[in-house]
């Protein structure tokens, strides 16, 4: 089992912790140096007991995800390239190269998908074509 944390992937020992902390262990793992690999160890019993919390809902969220079918979780994403999409678009002046990488991406997925989104798909293609419309219009309007 790994942890993810800012600093990267970390991988976690399934070892019972330790019933009292080992001697020299005042600080918790956060007062460590920068740059310092955490162990374990390292870790004060608080640290630990929040670290096996978020390992559990780490678990508990693969385990709903793996429930759902792909093609529900794939369409949750094509609708955050809309969303991505739209915030570009929305800002003043528009962001078009970036609003045009997430149209684009959009658009690719769904076309390479083509058939295979199931109940989702009709709804992603007309969301794809309202944000190229959307696109095409506040061009228009910035281009004069």
């Amino acid at each position: 089992m790994s942890l993810w944390t800012p600093g990267g992937e970390h991988e976690v020992p399934r070892q019972p912790a330790p019933s009292h902390p080992p001697a020299g262990r005042d600080e918790p793992a956060s007062a460590r140096p920068q740059g310092t690999e955490p162990s374990w160890d390292d870790l004060t019993p608080e640290e630990q007991a929040q670290a096996e919390a978020m390992m559990a809902e780490m678990a508990e969220a693969q385990s709903r995800i793996a429930q759902m079918p792909a093609a529900d979780v794939l369409a949750n994403h094509l609708m955050g390239f809309y969303e991505l999409a739209a915030i570009h678009l929305s800002q003043d002046p528009p962001h078009f190269a970036d609003a045009a990488v997430a149209i684009d991406a959009l658009r690719l997925i769904l076309d390479g998908m083509e058939g295979r989104l199931g109940e989702n798909e009709s709804t992603l293609r007309q969301a794809l074509t309202q944000i190229q419309m959307a696109f095409v219009q506040l061009k228009d309007r910035a281009e004069g």
